[in-house]
């Protein structure tokens, strides 16, 4: 992607008065960031409803100068800026409807990797907290061992989920909740520094974002995103861990929960997650593996021979076409506002489909074509 885009990209993002959905909206029909400001005087004509002042606010200097800042600072320290139209940009958080324009990453992993797993929880962890992370990320090391860890470089959980990840050799990244001129709490600077190497650092947020309360909770959406499911290692029954397990619900992935003692209080939450089923019980990684139909290490797939199906509808063609373009499947919720055709009948298309031997449903009602 082209630094004038990229910068384009960042002003948009800059710009007080535009959220990311209408951001977005201007993307789509103008087709890059750059073109939306190539007709920023054009826009309350062009983009029905944009009123004249936001258009004015597109033209304010300030704007530009401090995307130019942010670029010129992401370039002196090797950051990379992943726009939302960019094909590095992560596909599982590209589906979300809140997904953000530009991600600031900095790291070795790949954040669209075939697996990747949230690990999430109290920061008050206790001695069954430390043992359950270290043997999950140990055990899911050995039976998928191309799994990213991804969690919040936080105190507790996080930071145990992301030594156990460096101590075994498995990529993790650390999502932060301010800029990447810093790294919060400092206590955590030297894994954050293996990460580099091993995983990776990554914010929506730019350089002299401070952390602040408030940027934790939207952090959580990011680490929910990524990934394809969240698993909870304890939890009283109010936290971030919680905040992160619903949004992973929204997004249509899965939630996995550690059972603990009764009367725990950081295992409360935990438990509250299993019995309400917003979580599925797990003991094992393998258990995680087997539900998300990974069966370890992936194996070569045999191609779809789709010569036998050339008789597939033209709203089976549509469908077919939409998860062709998102390797990691597509929530059944999504793929209907796309395809435009009612989830009753997207439903019954995609069992014919899944019949035949085209599609595959994954766990959380995500569906992936089978190449």
């Amino acid at each position: 992607m082209s630094e004038q885009e990229i910068v384009a990209m960042l002003a948009l993002g800059f710009t007080p008065g535009i959220g990311v959905i209408s951001a977005k909206k201007l993307i789509e029909q103008f087709g890059s960031a750059t073109e939306v400001f190539a007709h920023r005087t054009e826009l309350p004509r062009l983009a029905a409803g944009f009123p004249d002042h936001l258009a004015e606010a597109l033209g304010d200097p300030a704007v530009s100068e401090r995307a130019k800042r942010e670029w010129d600072f992401t370039s002196r320290h090797d950051i990379r800026c992943l726009c939302l139209n960019d094909e590095a940009y992560p596909s599982r958080m590209r589906e979300c409807t809140d997904a953000p324009l530009v991600l600031f990453y900095k790291g070795s992993a790949d954040l669209n990797a075939l697996h990747m797993v949230a690990i999430v929880g109290t920061r008050h962890i206790t001695d069954y907290g430390r043992m359950l992370c270290t043997h999950f990320v140990k055990e899911l090391k050995d039976c998928c061992p191309d799994a990213v860890i991804v969690s919040g470089l936080a105190y507790g959980v996080d930071i145990c989920a992301h030594r156990a990840a460096l101590d075994c050799g498995t990529d993790t990244v650390g999502v932060l909740a301010h800029g990447l001129d810093r790294i919060y709490p400092s206590q955590h600077r030297a894994e954050a520094s293996r990460m580099l190497t091993q995983g990776g650092v990554l914010t929506e947020y730019p350089c002299g974002t401070f952390p602040d309360r408030p940027n934790f909770v939207r952090r959580n959406r990011i680490i929910a995103g990524l990934c394809d499911a969240t698993v909870v290692i304890e939890s009283a029954t109010k936290g971030g861990s919680l905040i992160t397990a619903e949004l992973a619900s929204e997004y249509g992935r899965e939630c996995f929960a550690f059972p603990g003692p009764v009367g725990a209080p950081y295992s409360e939450g935990c438990n509250c997650l299993i019995r309400d089923n917003k979580a599925i019980l797990l003991q094992h990684a393998d258990e995680l593996v087997k539900a998300l139909q990974w069966d370890g290490p992936e194996k070569p797939r045999q191609p779809v021979q789709r010569t036998f199906f050339p008789d597939l509808t033209e709203e089976e063609q549509t469908v077919v076409a939409l998860l062709g373009k998102s390797p990691t499947g597509i929530h059944i919720n999504t793929l209907t506002v796309q395809a435009n055709i009612p989830v009753h009948k997207l439903s019954a298309l995609l069992f014919t489909l899944e019949m035949k031997g085209v599609v595959k449903l994954l766990a959380g009602g995500n569906y992936r074509l089978l190449s």
